[in-house]
């Protein structure tokens, strides 16, 4: 076990100002890359445990992930939850695109993407399609029914391609 580091968190001041203005204005030192990096891969380590990994005292530890959470590096906490377990077997590929880029139809086809349950995912692009999704299903004929009930009802859709993974060969953190 080497030697603690006690600093202060460089980010702690920052935490008045709100998460989108801080996090642009707060550089990031080599110790919050490190805290980062750890809890990537280990949401749910005690501050104790986020110390002994980069050389930090618990509370020490615990005053850096504070600082980070109040400036927005760190937006949140999960459970990575195996589709597969719950019945849903495939993992699917959809490009959309819409009518046109204005900011209601996008606006539109955005809210109505975050309220649809078997939507992972929902990406912006650049490129030949506007929007990439990624649905997670049981099989093709629930793909089917979420194809007919909701995607092909979305606002401002004109064109969906789907592609079906055949394997899921990295996801998600890597451990």
């Amino acid at each position: 076990m080497g030697t603690k580091r006690e600093r202060t968190p460089t980010l702690a001041h920052k935490s008045r100002v709100g998460p989108s203005a801080a996090a642009a204005d707060a550089p990031l030192d080599e110790l919050d890359v490190s805290i980062l990096g750890f809890l990537e891969h280990h949401g749910r380590a005690t501050n104790y445990e986020v110390g002994e990994a980069v050389g930090l005292s618990a509370s020490a530890a615990s005053r850096r992930i504070q600082a980070l959470e109040s400036v927005g590096a760190i937006r949140g906490y999960r459970a990575l939850i195996d589709d597969r377990l719950l019945g849903k077997q495939m993992t699917v590929f959809i490009r959309v695109t819409l009518e046109r880029q204005s900011a209601a139809v996008l606006g539109a086809f955005e809210t109505a993407v975050r309220h649809m349950r078997g939507i992972a995912s929902c990406h912006l692009m650049a490129g030949q399609y506007d929007y990439m999704l990624l649905a997670r299903v049981a099989d093709i004929d629930d793909y089917g029914r979420l194809h007919q009930n909701e995607l092909s009802r979305l606002p401002g859709v004109t064109r969906l391609e789907t592609s079906f993974a055949l394997r899921d060969v990295l996801e998600g953190a890597k451990s």
